[in-house]
C-alpha cells in the first residue's frame, strides 16, 4: 500500500494548475489525499446535488477537510432535476456541467475525477446488459480534453478496496452514500452482481482488463473507419454526401463511418447506438430515405446526402452564439440579430436557392439570420452570402 502515492502520481498528467471534484466518498477522499501525499495543492470543488439533506453537511466535511490541509475549496448546488427520466445520468450530466464552469471561471487547467477499477467493471456489466458492442464495452477513458478543460480518471489502476485500506492506514475517515445500497439504481445492482461474480474468478481487475483489451479494438476500428471515412465521404455546406464504395467496407466500418456523419451534423454526447445505425443501413440499402437522430438520408442527384432534420434544430439564439452545436456565422451582424434554422418561410425569401446547388430539403435547417421576423441572411442559400458567413464550428475529416 505504501506505493499508492507513486502511482498515483505516474497516472496522473501534468498541468498548470489542477482541480478535484470531492463528494466525500471513499474514492474521491483518497483521490485528494493521495494528491496532498505527492505535494501537489490542488483546489477542491464539491457538487451538492440537493437530493439528500445529509448533502449538504457532507459538503461541509469535505470543506473542513480541505481547509486542515491549506486547500481551498467550494461547493456548487444544483437545483435543476425535474423528477423525471434517469436520476443518475442528470445528476451526472449536471455535475460535469457545474465543474466544468468553476474551472474556466477559476483558471484551472484540470480536473481529476474518482473513478476506479470497479467503476469499470460495474460500467462493463451494466452494458453487457444491455448488449452493448465494442465501443460500449471498452474501457472509460483516463484523461480527454472538453471545453478548454484537461479531465483525468487518475484512479482507474485502483480498486475500491485498496483505496479504503490505504485511507484506514492514514488514519482517514470518509461518508458513505445510502444511495450506493440502493438497488433501484443499475449501477448498485451491477455493483451487487460483481460481489457475486468474484469467486469466479471475475473480480474488477480482471473485468477492468477485458475492457482495457476492448478499448484497444476500438482503437482499431477507428482506425480503419477513419480510413475509409476520408475516402468515401464529402463535406458540402453543412451537409455531407457519402460515395456508394463504403458499401464495400466491413458492416462494422459502414456503422462507425455514419456514426461519425450523424455526430457532425447533429451533435450530442453520443452516437446513436450501433444496432439502430444497423437498422438505417438495412433502410438505406432497400433505397430507402431515412432518418437517425436528428439526420436524414436521402438521395439524389449527388447520390447518398446526410442533412439535418429541419424539426429536429435548435431553437434560435444570439448571432454571435454557436447554434445547433456546429454553427457560427461572421460578419456585419445587426443588434439583436438571432440566429437559426432558415425553415419554410425564409426559404421563401431566397429566390436565388438553386444557383448553389443544394437540395430545399438541405437548406431548410440550414444556418440563417433573422431580426424578428425578418430573414436579414441565409448564407448557405445565396441570400446576403457576400455580407455573412455560416462556418461550420469544426471540420468533418
Amino acid at each position: 500500500m505504501s506505493d499508492l502515492p507513486a502511482r498515483f502520481l505516474a497516472s496522473l498528467k501534468p498541468s498548470t494548475s489542477l482541480g478535484l471534484a470531492v463528494s466525500g466518498g471513499g474514492d474521491s477522499v483518497a483521490l485528494l489525499h493521495l494528491a496532498v501525499a505527492c505535494g501537489l495543492q490542488p483546489a477542491v470543488v464539491t457538487v451538492n446535488h440537493g437530493l439528500r439533506a445529509e448533502a449538504a453537511s457532507e459538503a461541509a466535511q469535505v470543506a473542513g477537510v480541505a481547509a486542515a490541509l491549506g486547500l481551498s475549496h467550494e461547493t456548487l448546488l444544483w437545483q435543476g432535476w425535474d423528477h423525471t427520466g434517469n436520476l443518475q445520468d442528470a445528476a451526472r450530466k449536471a455535475r460535469r456541467r457545474l465543474i466544468s464552469a468553476w474551472a474556466l471561471q477559476n483558471n484551472i487547467a484540470s480536473v481529476a475525477l474518482g473513478h476506479t477499477q470497479n467503476d469499470i467493471a460495474e460500467t462493463f456489466l451494466m452494458r453487457l446488459q444491455r448488449g452493448a458492442g465494442v465501443d460500449g464495452l471498452a474501457k472509460m477513458a483516463g484523461h480527454w480534453s472538453e471545453g478548454g478543460i484537461l479531465w483525468q480518471r487518475p484512479l482507474l489502476g485502483f480498486t475500491r478496496n485498496d483505496l479504503r485500506l490505504w485511507l484506514q492506514a492514514q488514519g482517514k475517515t470518509w461518508v458513505e452514500d445510502p444511495s450506493n445500497d440502493n438497488p433501484r439504481f443499475d449501477r448498485v445492482r451491477a455493483r451487487k452482481a460483481l460481489a457475486r461474480l468474484e469467486p469466479l474468478g471475475l473480480t474488477p481487475t480482471h473485468l477492468a482488463q477485458v475492457a482495457a483489451h476492448l478499448a484497444e479494438a476500438r482503437t482499431a476500428l477507428n482506425t480503419l473507419a477513419n480510413q475509409w471515412a476520408k475516402d468515401t465521404l464529402r463535406e458540402e455546406a453543412g451537409t455531407v454526401l457519402i460515395d456508394p464504395a463504403l458499401w464495400k467496407a466491413p458492416a462494422e466500418t459502414q456503422r462507425r463511418v455514419l456514426q461519425r456523419v450523424i455526430l457532425w451534423i447533429a451533435p450530442a454526447d453520443y452516437a446513436p447506438r450501433g444496432s439502430q445505425v444497423g437498422q438505417l443501413l438495412a433502410r438505406l440499402a432497400d433505397g430507402q430515405a431515412s432518418t437517425l437522430a436528428g439526420v436524414r438520408f436521402i438521395q439524389g442527384r449527388g447520390g447518398l446526402r446526410a442533412l439535418r432534420e429541419v424539426k429536429a434544430a435548435a431553437p434560435r439564439c444570439s448571432a454571435d452564439h454557436i447554434w445547433d452545436g456546429r454553427w457560427k456565422v461572421v460578419g456585419n451582424l445587426p443588434q439583436g440579430a438571432e440566429l437559426g434554422a432558415l425553415d419554410a418561410a425564409g426559404f421563401a425569401q431566397c429566390p436565388a436557392w438553386r444557383s448553389v446547388g443544394l437540395p430545399r430539403a438541405a437548406l431548410l435547417a440550414s444556418p440563417a439570420v433573422w431580426l424578428g421576423d425578418r430573414l436579414i441572411a441565409a448564407p448557405l442559400a445565396g441570400f446576403q452570402s457576400d455580407l455573412i458567413r455560416a462556418l461550420p464550428l469544426h471540420p468533418l475529416l
